[in-house]
């Protein structure tokens, strides 16, 4: 499929395999059968309905069903056997968890697929084995002229895609595959792992599978796209992709209530630029600012802050100049936390921090704390130590600033710690623990990092 045979290969796109095209041309098509003969009741029997569809392959009718009125049911001939499936519509049509505008295409995909996973059974369950993903990786194949000279050449159907047809740039024009091919890997780049976010994809055209090289077949929703980096692979090939998903900031269009690994590795950092920006400029002017990070700055201009950094990102402008008040950068950086769809300290190992803050020892909380922080993300755990170091330097000037790590505690407890789905009680139960979790991390970082 894909030969690399040293890291300075020029890239060659891989060989679309046109098997699963073919057989959905090979695939009967739908023939929409009608009664005309005259009937004594509204209700169509199994016997009378497969006696109208014995005459075609692809033949299919609706009839009200005798035994629940006011539902239908969708007979269907395939395999020389007419088959039942019951019908529903809610604005659309469906059978399972496709939709569709008409009967006539949710036959037609039925038709497809009831076709192909009946000729290509073995062929499908072992279509995974030797994937071209795993030839085609993140590592330096060549440089980007080199890129721009051997874009893949689009083979004539069936045997691949047609060639997009827009006034797209070059560069846009490649597949999520091509561009994992030709990225360059700084050594200093953070490698943090990565799960693709595949959502379910209707493909217009032609479409292969950027793992296995087969055709995605069927009319609509014929496999999942990645919505962070643009991998497109069907459904049951998503389940053994490798968690390397490298987001594409054509897909990424927001810093703010964006995933933090995701963000990171769009853009290539150790950590989301907000919260860079926001320490540097803090800890240029702000150490000795009286209250910091609780005294709340003007929630309008915390939003234009936030509006500036989904705008420009590292273009973002936080200088004095743009805002002189250093409590509203404060408030952007901890909007920033709290707006994360997943908090620095996750869902996941919440419950863990809050066993942590409820130790007394001190020696035996370090210890589990330790451990708790094994189970954050690599992203999530760099960031929360550059945090940690920064609230450490706050509490360096906690003569002028009023701010000791108890009384960041109880700031960031909430902001960096939200409790998964919990009552109202145990919520309110669990802020002191928070508390003296950020607490314990501020005062000794330089053990637990």
């Amino acid at each position: 499929v894909v030969s690399l045979s040293s890291d300075h290969d020029e890239y060659r796109p891989p060989v679309w395999k046109s098997y699963l095209y073919q057989l959905q041309q090979e695939a009967p098509h739908p023939r929409r059968v009608t009664c005309t003969c005259e009937v004594r009741t509204r209700f169509l029997s199994v016997k009378d309905a497969d006696q109208l569809l014995s005459q075609a392959e692809g033949s299919y009718l609706i009839r009200e069903s005798q035994r629940q009125p006011g539902t239908y049911t969708l007979a269907l001939r395939f395999g020389n056997q007419t088959r039942n499936f019951r019908l529903y519509h809610d604005g659309k049509h469906f059978v399972g968890e496709k939709r569709f505008e008409s009967i006539h295409d949710l036959v037609t995909d039925g038709l497809i697929t009831l076709y192909i996973e009946t000729k290509a059974a073995e062929y499908i369950a072992k279509m995974t084995i030797n994937p071209i993903y795993e030839h085609v990786g993140y590592t330096t194949l060549n440089q980007e002229p080199t890129l721009k000279k051997h874009l893949p050449h689009s083979p004539e159907a069936p045997d691949g895609p047609a060639p997009a047809k827009d006034d797209c740039n070059t560069e846009e024009r490649l597949t999520s595959l091509v561009r994992r091919a030709t990225l360059r890997e700084s050594d200093l780049a953070p490698k943090y792992e990565k799960v693709h976010n595949f959502k379910v994809h209707t493909f217009r055209g032609p479409h292969w599978c950027e793992y296995c090289a087969n055709f995605m077949w069927g009319l609509i929703a014929q496999g999942v796209k990645c919505a962070d980096c643009g991998l497109n692979v069907h459904k049951q090939c998503s389940k053994v992709v490798p968690n390397d998903c490298q987001p594409d900031l054509r897909h990424v269009k927001k810093v703010y209530s964006c995933d933090l690994t995701t963000l990171v590795k769009a853009h290539n950092t150790k950590r989301p630029m907000v919260v860079d920006m926001c320490i540097q400029e803090i800890e240029a002017r702000g150490l000795q600012s009286e209250g910091l990070y609780r005294i709340s700055g003007f929630s309008e201009l915390i939003e234009d802050v936030k509006l500036a950094f989904d705008r420009d990102g590292e273009k973002a402008d936080i200088s004095s100049n743009a805002y002189e008040d250093i409590n509203i950068i404060t408030g952007a950086l901890k909007l920033y936390f709290r707006e994360l769809p997943i908090p620095i300290i996750t869902y996941d190992a919440y419950p863990r921090f809050i066993e942590t803050g409820k130790i007394t020892d001190p020696e035996k909380r370090l210890e589990s704390l330790h451990e708790a922080l094994k189970l954050l993300p690599p992203a999530h755990c760099e960031t929360l130590r550059y945090l940690m170091a920064h609230l450490k330097r706050v509490t360096q000037y906690e003569k002028e600033n009023l701010m000791s790590s108890e009384n960041l505690g109880i700031v960031f407890g909430p902001t960096l710690m939200r409790a998964p789905e919990l009552d109202a009680m145990t919520a309110l139960n669990d802020i002191r623990y928070q508390r003296l979790v950020v607490e314990t991390l501020i005062t000794n970082e330089d053990v637990l990092f």
